[in-house]
């Protein structure tokens, strides 16, 4: 069909008035065909063709809330296109402390519908239990020979919820998220300690569930942590997180999701979180994914170091810090290592292993953390420890499991 400028160009004076009747119907015909047509709606998947499904789970945050509707908005108009023919996405969204509702993404056109599946009134989604029954409701909804999940909330890596809900612990110790002041950067869970999740609990839910993750995206900060990681090795393939503070907006869902609802394409996601942050108005933005499969070989590596060498505390304010506390309480694994093994050839295994271990990452030349601002990035490996840190969290670090397995 020509362009509708194509069609009314042609001068007056050419038509007779049979020729310029036709015309004008001609005109018509294209306004209405033009203004009718819509971008096909891709299949939706059944039963029998679904491939993967993938939840999006938004634990109750309120200071995030706008941003979680961007982002299922974003992850619809990958749905929409052909990226989803295959994969179904639900969502479990927290529309307040205490209710929550699930639903899928359905296209519907270039956009998505939210087709209702179940609402949820008090949701235990702090415990192992309810996560193991919302996940069972996802897997009755939507069943598939592979699973992911995205988390979009606060995050504070393996930091365990327990201590944050003793600040006695800690007199005057504030969160990120209550710093005053700068743009909204994303425990895992909300910003009040009954709605925030231990990471073991997260696993022994999704364990109790028999859903073992291809992927599970962290869009929350400080997650990308080697202990985090470690907790969840047995129930998912990969995990994708960001070692610092990411921006309120999150993941740029629009640009990587076609590169996850397939076969995952982890490179790619990196690649497109770079793009998108590099021009972002505030331009930070870190990332990193670990292949839980090699998470055990390099707890022996680390290890090995760890039994050999003790940590030289003089070197503790050279390292390169991940975050804006103080003191900090999350450091690139790869330079604490560097630090802690004098050892050339026991320090070159451990760099294989990591390398084995965070096969993609990226970053923007600064990270943002809401209490010190923009702080640079010397050296990166797209995964911290907390093992340096002389924070109030140092007792409770030694009671991780990469701890027991490290140490």
């Amino acid at each position: 069909m020509l362009p509708i400028k194509t069609l009314i160009a042609y001068p007056a004076a050419a038509f007779r008035p049979l020729a310029r009747l036709a015309a004008v119907l001609m005109v018509a015909a294209a306004v209405a065909s033009c203004e009718d047509e819509e971008p096909a709606t891709p299949p939706r998947p059944t039963p029998e063709t679904t491939v993967k499904t993938v939840l999006m789970y938004f634990p109750w945050a309120s200071d995030l809330t706008p941003f979680f509707y961007k982002n299922i908005a974003d992850m619809g108009q990958a749905v929409a296109s052909s990226a989803g023919d295959s994969v179904r996405v639900l969502v479990y969204m927290c529309t307040s402390a205490t209710e929550a509702e699930l639903y899928e993404l359905v296209p519907q056109g270039s956009t998505c519908i939210h087709e209702p599946i179940k609402e949820y009134q008090d949701p235990a989604y702090t415990t192992a239990a309810g996560i193991a029954s919302m996940l069972a409701d996802v897997r009755a909804a939507a069943p598939a020979p592979r699973y992911a999940m995205t988390v979009g909330c606060h995050g504070m890596g393996w930091v365990p919820v327990a201590r944050s809900r003793s600040r006695g612990l800690a007199p005057g110790f504030r969160y990120h998220w209550e710093a005053a002041g700068g743009p909204l950067t994303r425990f895992f869970g909300g910003m009040a300690p009954e709605t925030q999740t231990d990471i073991a609990t997260l696993a022994e839910g999704i364990e109790a569930a028999g859903m073992h993750m291809e992927f599970i995206l962290f869009d929350d900060c400080y997650m990308s942590s080697v202990e985090a990681a470690y907790d969840l090795r047995h129930v998912a393939d990969y995990i994708i997180g960001c070692p610092t503070e990411i921006m309120g907006y999150g993941m740029p869902y629009a640009d990587i999701a076609p590169r996850l609802l397939g076969t995952p394409d982890y490179a790619e996601v990196c690649s497109e979180f770079l793009d998108f942050y590099t021009s972002y108005t505030w331009p930070y933005g870190t990332i990193g994914v670990t292949c839980t499969a090699e998470l055990d070989s390099l707890a022996r590596v680390v290890g090995k170091i760890e039994a050999a060498y003790d940590f030289d505390p003089a070197l503790r304010p050279a390292l390169q810090r991940m975050d804006g506390y103080s003191p900090p309480i999350f450091y690139d694994l790869g330079d604490y290592m560097a630090a802690l093994c004098p050892d050339p050839a026991l320090l070159q295994e451990f760099r294989s292993q990591l390398a084995s271990t965070v096969p993609y990452s990226a970053h923007t030349p600064q990270y943002y953390s809401r209490f010190t601002g923009v702080e640079p990035i010397r050296t990166y490996s797209g995964i911290t420890t907390s093992a340096p840190t002389v924070s109030q969290y140092a007792e409770a670090w030694t009671q991780t499991e990469w701890y027991a397995d490290t140490h």
